[in-house]
């Protein structure tokens, strides 16, 4: 009797999939994701459309934009998501190949299991493997001088050869991101540090992407407050506020009893007084500039402008630190503390119209540790685009500078990795061998893609490319220009070492993750959702919904 009685462990409508279906749904939709990716590696990888619920429309090549766009359902999909925003956070390039990268390792596991191989064998070859193509990476890497312009340039105009958005505009761009790097680049013992804040990119439609400069300053998108202010003044001192120039409430709820005119007149000429005091103490110290966090009272514009004083109001907190850092003032939270001391210096400040809005232009601070650079283009879609272009290649910079190691691109490190642990594989005896082999193939998907996306042979690409590597032509990699199998050192096509070292870490923990997981148990949906889904005929024939439990 005890035996016939059913156990009901799980909740009842929840779902699980256990054993080698759970393996190869995870590996299925994590495939799946990198395939839909891969067309857009490379200097000639396709954009992808991503169209919101909204209706909003977003056009890009580049990996980490596009997962983030994806609206993922899949848990083990959501995971190779975490995957490309994890290496856009480390590192903020080289997502497209973390994800290619995953698929295939992930691909070449379901070919070890369905030969019955472990998943804890393939674990052990993956990890072992990833190790060595670490140190591949580190005895194959060029060091160069951390402030050398023409290789920070190089691997500036490598990134950005793989957005098709800043065609034929690689060689400005890079200069613009070069300078504006050392420029903001603070030397920390032996070392240099580069904060990406420091380097402000706004966007503004109108123009060409031609139009696109460095301010040695800050960019504010405000307009100056008042008509009567000036509208340029040269060598300015910068006052920047964050308290208002108003007249603030009192803390405690308090009633005032006006009953004549006069006393109504007294009362507004206090307030007016004290906003004249306010305005008198910024002039005092010299300064000609002010830039308020918060709101600026009608009558303080007044008096400002009387005094020839330029402002701005209601500054984005982000914007009034990065104005600090450019021209050497100190925010000040009190007028009473303002001194000749806390003011900073800018040769020229300029309000001009950009497009149709107006923006403020701090340029020419002496040491500027934030510097800006302003994005122009053709319609918004194409400004968006630029501007993450340029940020992967501002992360770039900074990576080298932080870093200096580099590697070639083209596929040459990865098929260099392949070859060499070819040759490691046969060190081992047992089933990590196969790992270690399939980790080398995987290895091989990217100048693979590189040569497909191109319109090229990739069979064709890959045999001249194993020849070239096993001949000791470490650098050797695709030209996907010329179509030809080339030394990327002499084609002066380089990527930060530490990139390509996070790609490979990211999608390998990515793959042993999911290789890890036997059991899929998911829970029951909501019932609104069930009754929502029976209303519109989805959840089969009506007065099944609550017998699960019979059979």
């Amino acid at each position: 009797m005890a035996q016939s009685l059913p156990v009901l462990v799980l909740k009842e409508g929840t779902s699980r999939t256990t054993g080698r279906d759970a393996q190869r749904a995870n590996i299925m939709a994590a495939v799946t994701l990198a395939e839909a990716i891969r067309s857009s590696l490379g200097p000639k990888g396709m954009d992808k459309m991503l169209v919101s619920s909204f209706g909003d429309v977003t056009i890009s090549n580049d990996g980490a934009t596009i997962v983030k766009e994806m609206d993922v359902q899949h848990p083990a999909a959501k995971m190779m998501v975490e995957v490309a925003k994890a290496q856009d956070t480390e590192v903020g390039d080289g997502t497209t190949t973390a994800m290619v990268l995953a698929g295939a390792l992930l691909r070449k596991a379901e070919d070890l299991l369905d030969q019955e191989i472990h998943p804890t064998v393939i674990i052990e070859g993956y990890k072992k493997a990833m190790e060595k193509a670490l140190s591949i990476i580190d005895n194959m890497a060029i060091k160069v001088e951390p402030t050398d312009k023409k290789k920070l340039k190089d691997v500036a105009i490598t990134t950005l050869s793989g957005k098709s958005v800043v065609a034929g505009h690689f060689e400005r761009l890079a200069e613009l991101i070069v300078e504006g790097a050392l420029s903001v680049a603070e030397k920390v013992g032996d070392k240099y540090k580069v904060d990406l804040d420091n380097i402000k990119l706004e966007k503004k439609k109108g123009e060409s992407l031609d139009e696109t400069q460095l301010i040695h300053g800050i960019v504010l998108d405000k307009e100056i407050v008042h008509p009567g202010m000036p509208k340029r003044i040269e060598d300015a001192k910068v006052a920047i506020l964050d308290c208002p120039l108003e007249i603030e409430k009192t803390e405690i709820t308090a009633k005032i009893n006006i009953t004549s005119p006069e006393q109504m007149k007294s009362f507004l000429d206090e307030e007016a007084a004290m906003l004249k005091g306010m305005v008198d103490k910024i002039a005092a110290t010299g300064a000609n500039f002010v830039v308020v966090q918060k709101g600026i009272d009608d009558i303080a514009q007044h008096y400002l402008a009387k005094k020839g004083i330029a402002a701005v109001r209601r500054a984005k907190r982000s914007d009034i630190e990065n104005l600090a850092k450019a021209c050497g003032a100190r925010i000040v939270t009190t007028i009473d503390d303002l001194t000749p001391k806390d003011l900073g210096y800018a040769k020229l400040v300029e309000e001009r119209r950009v497009g149709k809005d107006k923006m403020v232009f701090v340029e020419g601070c002496k040491n500027p540790k934030a510097v800006t650079i302003l994005v122009r283009g053709g319609t918004d879609r194409f400004v968006d685009e630029a501007e993450r272009s340029l940020h992967d290649a501002k992360c770039v910079v900074r990576n080298v500078i932080q870093d200096p190691w580099l590697v070639p691109g083209g596929g040459a490190p990865e098929e260099e990795i392949a070859t060499n642990l070819r040759d490691y594989a046969k060190s081992f005896s047992g089933r990590e061998q196969l790992a270690i082999l399939k980790f080398a193939e995987a290895m091989e998907e990217i100048p693979t893609t590189l040569a497909e996306n191109s319109g090229l042979d990739p069979v064709d690409i890959l045999v001249e490319l194993r020849s070239a590597h096993a001949r000791g032509e470490k650098y050797a990699g695709v030209n996907v220009f010329t179509g030809k199998v080339v030394d990327m050192a002499k084609e002066n096509i380089f990527e930060p070492a530490s990139v390509k070292k996070q790609a490979i870490k990211s999608a390998t923990e990515a793959a042993i993750t999911l290789l890890k997981i036997d059991d899929i148990i998911a829970a029951a949906a909501p019932k609104k959702e069930k009754e929502e889904k029976e209303k519109r005929g989805e959840g089969g024939e009506e007065g099944y919904s609550g017998m699960g439990g019979m059979s």
